[in-house]
């Protein structure tokens, strides 16, 4: 119990220390609202506009779980692709480099418009093509950076590329994979928020920032900027508790549990 006292204490702290900064300089220099409210009157709007905030933060998060998912299996399929056939390499690495190249919100209206403004699939897209190049890039460098030694121990024992492949590569690629989602986590968070900026149904998180805002209602927009980042940590936890589960025998893992 101490011990967790010690890692996360700091981190308490410290976040309670900027909130009541944040509250006494907004009110000793008179901060007008539009500008930046005082979290007193953001916990005020998260706590009247409780139920509806929970509605718009859980749409917005299965709009980001279903691209996270898309797009990862995606990026997956065509690493392991990659990493397998160098024919593969050649011929779709230069495609995922140009579209990774493309701005994101250049994505969100063609995508309204193949799959409907009104779709949530539209939003899932935009996400999946997010997520992908970092979770794909990831996972191609984990089974290409392989020890050489463990590469040799397979093949002195005769072992097909299949078997290497699937025994030695995969699991080497297991902690790159994790990285990469964790991190894609929070980004399909923004992903979808951006997304719903163009247009879409109105009980998600974009389009009640952009609703708020436009009535001058700041502290409503901020209480949502304060869902989008409480559902981004949840998201980003639940990924991690994952990879504890998944790769218990990796450094990282031991090195938290130490903690």
């Amino acid at each position: 119990m101490s011990a967790r006292l010690r890692y996360y204490g700091p981190a308490v702290l410290v976040f309670v220390g900027v909130l009541v900064l944040w509250e006494i300089v907004v009110s000793v220099f008179g901060i007008q609202q539009f500008l930046l409210p005082r979290p007193s009157a953001i916990a005020a709007a998260f706590a009247e506009r409780f139920d509806e905030l929970i509605t718009v933060g859980r749409n917005t998060l299965v709009e980001a779980v279903g691209g996270l998912l898309i797009g990862g299996v995606a990026a997956l399929a065509f690493a392991f692709a990659t990493a397998r056939w160098a024919t593969a390499s050649r011929a779709l690495l230069p495609i995922a480099i140009a579209a990774n190249s493309v701005p994101i919100i250049a994505f969100a209206p063609i995508m309204n418009n193949w799959f409907g403004i009104l779709n949530p699939l539209s939003k899932m897209m935009v996400v999946a093509v997010l997520v992908f190049f970092p979770i794909m890039i990831n996972t191609l460098r984990g089974l290409t950076l392989v020890d050489q030694t463990s590469l040799e121990l397979m093949r002195s024992y005769a072992a097909s590329e299949r078997a290497v492949f699937a025994k030695v590569r995969v699991p080497n690629a297991l902690p790159y994979i994790f990285t990469a989602v964790k991190v894609s986590a929070t980004l399909s968070l923004i992903g979808a928020i951006v997304a719903e900026y163009f247009g879409g149904a109105q009980s998600v998180l974009g389009q009640f920032i952009i609703t708020e805002a436009a009535f001058f209602r700041f502290a409503n927009a901020w209480a949502a900027i304060v869902v989008a980042s409480a559902v981004s940590v949840a998201f980003f936890l639940i990924i991690l508790a994952i990879e504890r589960v998944a790769i218990p025998w990796h450094a990282s893992a031991r090195t938290r549990d130490a903690s």
